[in-house]
């Protein structure tokens, strides 16, 4: 093989953080090579440097044998760099066609055909005439991917690229990662799917706090030698306790239609689910398919308006009408798929953002701001979810993707609320840190929290679900108990075949009534175990 990259004793340092600490990489044409490490260990800013968003303290990038120094993304395009970034760089007002067209030489019409080709041949379907705004946080990945393929790199680098697909759609993207590496492109792979790594990858570097700590063959390590190699433990297993239940619907959603006013958005047609106190149901299906417009409904972000019909209610209240706020005030939480924007504002300090959603435990009083009291909260939340960050004055949008991500979640969950929906929240987010997460939502639920969790990840789904639904096209299947199920099972439904044949393989489903009046609550059930 003939190096393409080579980096050496590159740093770069902001005031709060060492991101990266001396760091050494070669990667060769045609090689598939893993960058590991633990939320805050350094891959996105290393990426970042390579890419020419950012440009290192010290050090040397040499590409193809020549040292260079990369300007800025444009720079390194020209290059024959690629990089579909885990928080996205697209523009909301554009359609997904012309925001290639930024990228990619050519008429809107010819993109259009090209777009729709290679999205077909990855199986990331995506409509180029599409406006971005009206994009789920996993469709708008797939145009990130679509995007850097067009520009045909000589290294593309991905960050999570199969958070977006189903079970099926991983081997057809791994396929093809394989023929474009056999084509002489390199691919940088960032995962925290150490499967994935292990299946992929030839080679894998491990950053720690910065630094370098191993270069390894993934094929010859294990996943929990991976795992102790970038957070310097083993994976924590969740521990699963049965939890006692008095049967109490705590969200009920009841033949819910809705048709969105975005005209590319996901109608929802028919839906009823149920939920119980000390229950914890899922929502597994390929973005796209009704989930945003869904957990609008259920937030208060989206009101029924006439066209629509069914019912919300939390906590015993019809909350069809009421706004969010008005929701929390009945014990409801809520953690959205998108960190920037919805889940947390960028530009205030952590301090600050919790008080949005806190401002009612005791952070305020009289109107006014306590913030002894503000700071403290945040300065616990901090320490409770091992946020990586420079304390509680840090900017939002200054943390990683998956520190944000731990903060958030871990923000709601201290309310301890009644009723808790929560989209996505471990995507994005290292091993350790997204077994942290479930070990609490199974926490949360013996404490008589009734939760409602939305996720591509279809192994979460099965590790702390006791009931789940599965979503396509905006309609929802029945119940179905997952000690009862299996993955592949639910992968196929992920693909909308429930809709033609809902009692296949013989499998027993539950409707909502009944799940709800069982005797026996469906958190009594044992649920199975997925092996990390």
């Amino acid at each position: 093989m003939t190096e393409l990259l080579s980096l050496r004793g590159i740093s770069k340092v902001y005031p709060s953080v060492v991101a990266n600490d001396n760091v050494n990489l070669d990667i060769d044409e045609g090689e598939i090579h893993a960058i590991l490490g633990e939320n805050g260990a350094g891959k996105s800013t290393l990426m970042k440097l390579i890419y020419g968003v950012s440009q290192p303290d010290n050090g040397t990038i040499q590409w193809r044998g020549q040292t260079v120094t990369i300007k800025n993304p444009a720079h390194a395009r020209s290059l024959g760099i690629g990089m579909v970034f885990q928080h996205f760089s697209l523009f909301e007002t554009l359609t997904v066609a012309e925001n290639i067209s930024l990228a990619v030489n050519g008429s809107i019409a010819s993109l259009s055909k090209r777009i729709t080709d290679v999205a077909d041949s990855f199986g990331l379907p995506i409509a180029p005439d599409t406006m971005v705004h009206s994009l789920s946080v996993g469709e708008r990945q797939r145009v990130e991917i679509v995007r850097c393929i067009l520009q045909e790199p000589r290294l593309l680098i991905m960050d999570e690229p199969t958070s977006v697909l189903p079970p099926q759609g991983v081997d057809l993207l791994f396929a093809t990662l394989r023929k474009l590496a056999q084509g002489g492109c390199s691919i940088l792979y960032i995962s925290h799917k150490l499967e994935e790594i292990r299946s992929l990858c030839d080679n894998a570097t491990v950053l720690r706090d910065g630094k370098v700590v191993a270069t390894v063959t993934p094929t010859e390590e294990t996943t929990q030698s991976l795992a102790r190699l970038m957070i310097g433990r083993d994976i924590p297993v969740t521990r699963q306790q049965t939890a006692s239940s008095d049967g109490r619907v705590m969200l009920d959603v009841n033949q819910l239609s809705h048709t969105p006013e975005d005209p590319f958005g996901t109608s929802i047609s028919d839906a009823s689910l149920s939920v119980a106190a000390g229950e914890i149901v899922g929502i597994a299906g390929i973005s796209g398919n009704g989930q945003n417009e869904l957990m609008r409904l259920i937030s208060g972000e989206s009101l029924l308006h006439s066209s629509g019909s069914g019912t919300v209610s939390i906590n015993g209240s019809k909350v069809n009408r009421l706004s969010p706020e008005q929701r929390r005030q009945l014990g409801f939480a809520f953690v959205p798929e998108e960190r920037i924007g919805r889940g947390a504002v960028p530009d205030l300090s952590l301090g600050f953002n919790s008080l949005l959603t806190s401002h009612n435990a005791g952070l305020t009083r009289f109107g006014f701001i306590r913030f002894a009291a503000m700071a403290e909260r945040a300065q616990q939340c901090i320490k409770d979810n091992d946020v990586r960050c420079g304390g509680d004055n840090a900017l939002a949008g200054s943390l990683s993707g998956g520190n944000l991500q731990k903060f958030i979640v871990g923000r709601e969950m201290a309310l301890a609320p009644q009723v808790l929906v929560l989209s996505q929240p471990t995507w994005g987010v290292d091993v350790g840190a997204a077994a942290d997460i479930r070990q609490a939502l199974i926490e949360l639920r013996n404490k008589g929290t009734a939760i409602l969790l939305v996720s591509e990840e279809i192994e979460e789904l099965f590790e702390v679900c006791d009931r789940l639904h599965v979503i396509y096209e905006g309609k929802l299947s029945e119940s179905l108990r997952t000690a009862e199920t299996n993955v592949q099972q639910v992968g196929q439904w992920m693909s909308g075949q429930f809709l033609s044949s809902p009692r296949a393989d013989g499998l027993q489903h539950f409707d909502n009534q009944k799940a709800a009046g069982d005797s026996q609550s469906p958190a009594q059930s044992p649920s199975p175990r997925i092996a990390p």
